[in-house]
């Protein structure tokens, strides 16, 4: 509610410079208005394992990443441009009287399926406490059966699997008959499927396709995630190596040849999808948007993101769902 008032008075503050403008100077004034914004998101569903590697004589137990916790290894700081223009798009209202009372997230810093829930949270302004999770002892969430991030606890109820969660806050948030988002069912469920199937197996092989980029990304998971001192060194270089690795084998597994050809191939099958739409649920965003702007948040500062926008068409769509998704509500400890 407080960001669509902030958006409000830009696109009035934009609406007036264009209507005294010259046609030849519009175009500019549409993109004069950025602001700086900071994202940091989070990984996948379990995180850091022991396991022995090949070839060292089985006699070191190492660092490494189970497979789902390569995703909980991606992580993304963010300085992208908030594109304010005529029309511009504001957060989704939601009466006051639905809101849970209290939301808490756990999560892992670098999770793209915990960043699916928080696009969820900050579009429809929820307000949500965060728990981070440590990977390794997983402390945080020893009370729970389930030992996988995200678990968001609403009103002492715990809901798991992101798109689970996202759907039973749907269902408690969302009116029907006044929802965009019960439309188009068909096409809105068969493009989360695809985020969840196929786009989120994109990540790893990019952000880890060389040792530079593995290093990139474990930099900013050690010095955000929740380690002790002697945990950040092994995340950082251990994790890189392994993840670097392991990368390789998730292009096999996955039938990549290419990775930067296969994230950019993703990308364009997704502007198809919109059909010249501004969004898959039209004018506003629906469940599948949300979904893959969590899922593409965490890389999007890394250089696999920066290289996916240059050479695909998804930029535009990407900063229209930062204008709508707006600011964060996680409320700060």
């Amino acid at each position: 509610m407080r960001r669509a008032s902030i958006l409000a008075s830009s696109s009035a503050l934009s609406r007036t410079l264009l209507s005294s403008s010259s046609s030849s100077t519009k175009q500019h004034y549409t993109r004069l208005f950025q602001a700086p914004s900071f994202y940091i998101t989070d990984s996948s569903n379990r995180c850091f394992s022991s396991s022995r590697f090949p070839g060292g004589g089985g006699t070191g137990t190492r660092f490494s990443l189970s497979l789902t916790g390569l995703l909980a290894a991606t992580v993304a700081v963010g300085g992208s441009s908030l594109l304010v223009e005529e029309g511009a798009y504001a957060k989704q209202v939601v009466k006051p009287d639905l809101f849970p009372k209290d939301v808490v997230l756990y999560q892992y810093e670098a999770c793209p399926f915990c960043n699916k829930v928080k696009a969820f949270l900050d579009y429809y302004d929820v307000p949500y406490k965060v728990v981070e999770v440590n990977p390794f002892s997983k402390k945080e969430i020893k009370w729970s059966e389930y030992k996988k991030v995200p678990i968001l606890m609403v009103d002492g109820e715990p809901l798991v699997d992101s798109s689970a969660i996202i759907d039973q806050m749907g269902n408690k948030i969302i009116s029907v008959k006044a929802s965009s988002l019960v439309s188009n069912d068909d096409e809105e469920n068969k493009w989360r499927r695809w985020v969840d199937d196929h786009l989120v197996h994109m990540l790893s092989p990019n952000i880890y396709r060389n040792t530079t980029e593995a290093l990139e990304s474990f930099d900013y998971i050690a010095n955000n995630g929740n380690f002790n001192f002697y945990e950040k060194y092994s995340v950082k270089y251990a994790g890189a190596a392994a993840m670097y690795f392991v990368s390789k084998k998730l292009k096999k597994k996955y039938n990549i040849t290419d990775e930067r050809a296969a994230l950019y191939d993703a990308a364009e099958t997704w502007v198809d999808a919109l059909d010249g739409r501004d969004f898959l649920g039209g004018s506003k965003p629906n469940l599948a948007d949300l979904a893959v702007f969590g899922v593409l948040r965490p890389i999007r500062q890394l250089k696999s993101g920066k290289d996916m926008v240059e050479h695909t068409r998804i930029g535009d769509w990407y900063s229209r769902m930062e204008s709508a998704v707006g600011e964060s509500s996680r409320i700060k400890a």
